[in-house]
This record gives structure tokens, sequence and C-alpha cells, in this order.
């Protein structure tokens, strides 16, 4: 018969029906008379109770319903005796389609997230993992209904490039080269005259660049994709390969970049707080305590928005006040997670969206203020995370462009078809890049960003 899953099973009244479940055994309890079967199938946090009369079934038949065993149970949807749920599954014929032995690795409860990272391809069946990816699931989904809803078209960049976007990482570079014997030209350098692209080429680092374009002839487009970084950073905060949102929009100042930005990462967390409620509770009763609080908060409030220069200032107030940072704090610096945080959560305690970056520190396309110092960049800055959005009104004039690509001596052999935006009809524009990790470990109030991805991909790490 037709299978029912069991988040449409637990909101159904049709008791006395006969239904079809079928999902993997969380927990099996019971006496001589009667086994209680927590089953779950992943579309929901909770689980069905499925009660089997050990009279009705033969006893080496449930030897076989242990911890992580695949069922297809048949039964009477009844009201439930218990409290937690409505309904329960009285069966009258189980399957067992999956045995599942003593070594299975998520059996025990309270399990590390280290070991569960071991463990990486079974972690996914637990119900901190399972509320974890469907919360996943729906910031996608939420991601491109927004940018839907306001007007953006879904651009793909390609994620092969042969430009670094500003440095903004070292790079996994693509080969079909015999690494074994590589050619090399007279003066000692690879040869890339024979290789499947002819030149040097990289897994990207990020689709802005060619976002751009898309903008000055389409409008508003946003990116949705993989992006590599190969740096050797084995933090709770990085990973080699990650999934980036990064919306690009002609005729938008800073200003109105700023708007966007808080805009839509309140809808994408309203979105969570609507379609994931479940998952959220129990993120917030097993993980963190004030996961919700702190989630009704970024909806709730305006963000602050101030400049790099006052947010120097507070910091150094703080400093002079006995507060202590691990890293010294001055004009200048590029900001570290620890001087973000305490403006978010210790002084403002509330979002914060800073801007006027000095311009050694921020990317060759960066509009340059009148100052000649700063640049009209923005980050959105968010508790527990730090940096969550960076963007910036990107620099629309040819001549200020190319100066600044030769001051940071880029080469322009890489960089002659983005120029060409700035050659032939430019206009005002401006994007921003959301790492759409960090906003899983904001919205599910995770504390490793290796805990929000299925399969992370880390220094020395590239399992599963």
């Amino acid at each position: 018969m037709q299978r029912t899953r069991i988040k449409e099973l637990l909101q159904s009244t049709a008791y006395g029906s006969t239904v079809c479940v079928k999902g993997w055994v969380r927990t099996r309890r019971g006496s001589k008379s009667v086994n209680f079967i927590a089953l779950n199938d992943g579309s929901t946090i909770h689980n069905v109770q499925v009660v089997a009369d050990t009279d009705k079934f033969d006893a080496e038949l449930l030897k076989l319903v242990t911890t992580g065993a695949c069922l297809s149970v048949e039964g009477t949807l009844v009201e439930s005796q218990g409290s937690g749920q409505n309904v329960e599954v009285q069966a009258t014929h189980i399957e067992v389609l999956g045995t599942c032995g003593a070594d299975y690795p998520m059996q025990k409860k309270g399990q590390s997230f280290e070991y569960m990272r071991q463990h990486a391809h079974m972690r996914l069946r637990t119900n901190t993992f399972g509320a974890v990816f469907r919360i996943r699931h729906n910031m996608a989904m939420a991601i491109h209904q927004y940018f839907h809803e306001h007007g953006f078209y879904y651009f793909h960049t390609p994620i092969i490039t042969a430009s670094d976007c500003e440095g903004a990482g070292q790079m996994f570079q693509v080969t079909t080269q015999n690494l074994y014997n590589l050619e090399k030209t007279d003066d000692g350098k690879i040869s890339y005259a024979n290789d499947f692209f002819g030149k040097a080429t990289s897994l990207t680092v990020s689709g802005q660049l060619e976002g751009e374009l898309g903008a000055t002839a389409l409008g508003a487009i946003y990116t949705f994709g993989p992006t590599f970084r190969a740096e050797n950073s084995n933090t709770p905060r990085h990973l080699a390969e990650f999934w980036m949102i990064e919306p690009e929009m002609a005729f938008y100042d800073i200003h109105d970049n700023m708007d966007l930005a808080e805009d839509f990462i309140k809808y994408c967390v309203r979105w969570a707080l609507e379609h994931c409620a479940d998952d959220l509770a129990f993120l917030n009763k097993m993980v963190d305590k004030t996961l919700l609080e702190r989630l009704h908060s970024v909806v709730e409030n305006d963000f602050v928005r101030l400049t790099y220069t006052e947010g120097i200032e507070i910091l150094e107030a703080a400093v002079k006040q006995g507060h202590k940072f691990e890293f010294p704090v001055h004009w200048g610096i590029d900001l570290a997670s620890e001087h973000e945080r305490y403006l978010v959560e210790e002084h403002f305690k509330k979002p914060v969206i800073l801007t006027g970056y000095p311009k050694e520190i921020k990317a060759f396309y960066m509009k340059m203020n009148e100052d000649g110092k700063t640049v009209r960049a923005m980050d959105v800055l968010f508790p527990q995370i730090g940096e969550i959005i960076g963007g910036s009104e990107r620099e629309a004039d040819y001549d200020k462009l190319l100066a600044r690509i030769q001051e940071l001596d880029i080469p322009m052999k890489d960089m002659w078809w983005y120029l060409d935006t700035r050659r032939w009809g430019s206009c005002p524009h401006s994007g921003f890049g959301l790492g759409f990790e960090r906003l899983i470990l904001f919205v599910t109030g995770m504390q490793n960003i290796r805990d929000v991805i299925p399969f992370p991909r880390t220094p020395k790490n590239a399992e599963f």
C-alpha cells in the first residue's frame, strides 16, 4: 500500500484507517507483551510510535528491530495513549527492510560532535543533524524565493575560472596535465599550452566579477553556488568548499545595498521561524537555549549603522576601560571576529552594519569615498558569528578602477573583460556576498561550521 510520510501522519485525524509508514528505528522498548518502536523517516524531527503486540509477531523478527534498522510497517492509526503526540500506529505487519547490528556508530546517545564528524556519512540520521539539514534546505528555498519576489534573476557564474577575484583566497588549481611530468617553457615555468583550457585555471573563490556583468545587463542578479578557498584555516569558522550567495544590482548605491542586505537576512530568519518551528524548538532545547531569543531579536530590531572609524573609537574606549582583546585595536586594522562580536554582542546588543573601511584592507573594486582614505564597503556583523555579509558599492569609473588595478599590480591579462563594463555603458552598481554556511550557523545555533554542511572539506580532510 501507499506509504505516508511521518510528518503528514502525525497531523492526521483519520483514526481507524490502515496506514503504511517506513523509516529507521530510533529506539525500541517494551515488555514481554508489547513493544514500542520509535520510527523516523527524516520528514520531521518527531518520531511516530509503533505499537507491536508481541503475540502477533515472530520473536525472531522482533529481534531484528534494533536501533538503526529500516522498517516498513502497516497498521491501524489510533489516538495515542501517551503524551507528546496525538497518534500512533498499532502494527499489523512489520517488514525489516535493512538490519542494523550492534556496531552501528550512531547507536548511543550523547555522542560528541567531534565523534559524529568522524562518522559524517551516518550522522545525518541523528535528530540534531536531521534538524540542521532540514533548516539548510529551507534557507535555500527562502533565498531563492526572496530574490524571485524582488525581481532578481538567478545567474550561474563559472566554477572554473582564470581570474581570482581580488585575491580573495588561495585557489585550487584545475588541470588535466600529468603532474608527474609537467611540461615546462624555456624559462622553466609550467606550460599550459597543452592543458585542457590552454591557460592556468582554478576553482572559483567568488562569482562576483562575472555577476557584475550580469547586473549591468539584467539589472539585478544573484548567484548561489559552491566556492573554494585553498587556505590552511583549520578553524570552526572556515571551510575549503562552501556555498555563497552574491547579489549584484545596477543603480544601487551603498545605502541601497545596506537596505537590501538587512531586509534580505531578516526575511531568511523570519522564514526559518515560520517554516522550521519544530526543528528550531529542538535545537533551542538541545544545542543553544538562547537560539530562539536571538532569532527573534534579529527580526524585531533595526540594525545599527556606523562607520569603521566610529567602530574603532568604541573598541578603543573599551580597551581604555579594561576590556582585553587578543588582537590590538587601532585605525587601519582588519577587524578580528572578537572585535566584531564585541560591537554586536556587548556594545549595541543587536546586529551592526559597518561602513567606510580603509582602502588598504579592502578589495580593488570598491568605490573610494571623498576622503581618499576609505571605501564604500559594508559588512553586516551578527551575534556569535561576526561578519556574515560583506559587500560594497563598486567602482564604476574606468580610469579610477584601472588606476587601482595598476596600483595593486593585478595582472591585466585577467581583468580586461571586467574593465570593459566600465568602458561601455558604465553605471553605478553594488553587491554583497553571504556565506551560506555562516547563515546556517546563526539560524541553527551550531558552533562549528563543519556541522552545517553535509560533508565538510577542510585541511587534510576530504572524506565521504
